[in-house]
């Protein structure tokens, strides 16, 4: 006899969702004010420093720091070409480069006011009062957003990914829980208006572009493979989001770090918070690496699936195929970036596609393509 649908948990699942959405647009607001106000400081700590060694400010704003804080990776008495590629490229766990002299002793100057993750993400001694806020009103939201899944469970009577609607609302919890876990170890308040903000359009395209009222699954869906097979993909999804971010924000830093290397002007100036460009590709290649693993499985338990379901590993569906081009794409950047044939932007703009991809066979494939993995709910 299938679960009876409770219709009212249902509703109190929608309330949460939407109350997690205003919550993380608050968080969202804080992490931005954090980094406007962060790079600010940063910009006054060191025209401060830049004068105390007796440098103009004009010079101090082309010579002093192209990576933000702590992990700058700029050498003292680089020349431009060098200050420009420093960050930009090189091979897995290269050591980041020695700050210049100015940036340390803006540092030393403030009693660690200055100081902003550096290439490890470890945490500085500065307190910054908005991302302290930020964190804390994220994991606030996260609560909400769980009582949301979590309701919506027990109103299905099933795990809350059946349709497009739950994967995307289940996949925003995830990103940001992985992203709160991390932050216990590394400091990537940086990343967070990133992260949040695709948390909130997440929530928000799953309450208005693909809603649907919570009801049993369709019998194909009726395993537990649908617990293996898809969990998975939640999991491996949320760590392509982060590594999304990641790579976005190693393209603008890279950027910036070229043009004030070449003596142009600072206008990306909340960049001055996060980390060189060559951290950012080299810890966003080591979480691709694990979601990948994850994918991998994913692509094999869903041909495990295929062939309980309907007795063939492989069927050239639509998504199926969509599942193996993510995989290769993803794939070949590890490999070019391994070889260290591809890195730099050029690994940035890799792992960019590959999450693009995620989003086509999450979207348009599953609206718009006919085939056996049509379980929108639309």
């Amino acid at each position: 006899m299938p679960f009876s649908i409770n219709e009212t948990m249902g509703q109190y699942s929608e309330l949460f969702m939407l109350l997690a959405a205003g919550t993380y647009t608050v968080a969202f607001v804080a992490f931005a004010w954090d980094l406007a106000k962060s790079s600010k400081m940063l910009r006054a700590v060191d025209l401060k420093a830049a004068a105390a060694s007796g440098t103009s400010a004009g010079a101090a704003s082309v010579k002093v720091p192209v990576g933000a804080g702590v992990g700058a990776g700029v050498r003292v008495g680089a020349g431009p070409a060098d200050r420009a590629d420093s960050d930009v490229s090189g091979p897995v766990g290269r050591a980041e480069r020695p700050t210049s002299s100015v940036s340390r002793a803006a540092q030393g100057s403030t009693t660690g006011v200055g100081q902003t993750a550096d290439g490890g993400m470890r945490y500085g001694a500065e307190r910054r009062a908005p991302a302290r806020v930020a964190v804390a009103v994220t994991v606030l939201g996260a609560a909400i957003h769980a009582a949301g899944v979590i309701t919506r469970a027990i109103g299905a009577g099933r795990v809350p990914w059946g349709n497009m609607y739950e994967f995307l609302s289940t996949g925003a919890f995830v990103a940001v829980a992985v992203f709160l876990v991390v932050l216990i170890r590394r400091d990537l308040r940086f990343l967070g208006t990133f992260v949040i903000g695709l948390a909130v359009i997440m929530l928000v395209a799953a309450s208005v572009a693909f809603w649907t009222p919570v009801g049993h699954l369709v019998p194909a869906l009726q395993s537990y493979w649908l617990i293996i097979h898809v969990s998975i993909a939640v999991m491996s999804s949320a760590l392509f989001t982060l590594t999304f971010a990641m790579s976005a924000l190693q393209l603008l830093q890279s950027h910036r770090q070229k043009v004030v290397a070449a003596g142009g002007g600072d206008k990306l100036g909340f960049l001055r918070l996060v980390p060189s460009a060559l951290s950012l590709e080299n810890l966003s290649y080591r979480i691709n690496a694990i979601a990948f693993i994850g994918w991998t499985f994913t692509l094999m338990f869903g041909a495990i699936w295929a062939e309980k379901a309907w007795g063939r590993f492989w069927g050239w569906d639509t998504k199926e195929v969509w599942t193996f081009v993510i995989w290769v794409v993803y794939a070949g950047y590890l490999h070019a970036r391994a070889t260290r044939g591809w890195t730099g932007t050029r690994a940035a703009w890799l792992s960019i596609v590959g999450y693009l991809c995620v989003v086509f066979n999450f979207t348009i494939v599953n609206q718009f393509f006919n085939g056996l993995h049509s379980y929108s709910g639309l």
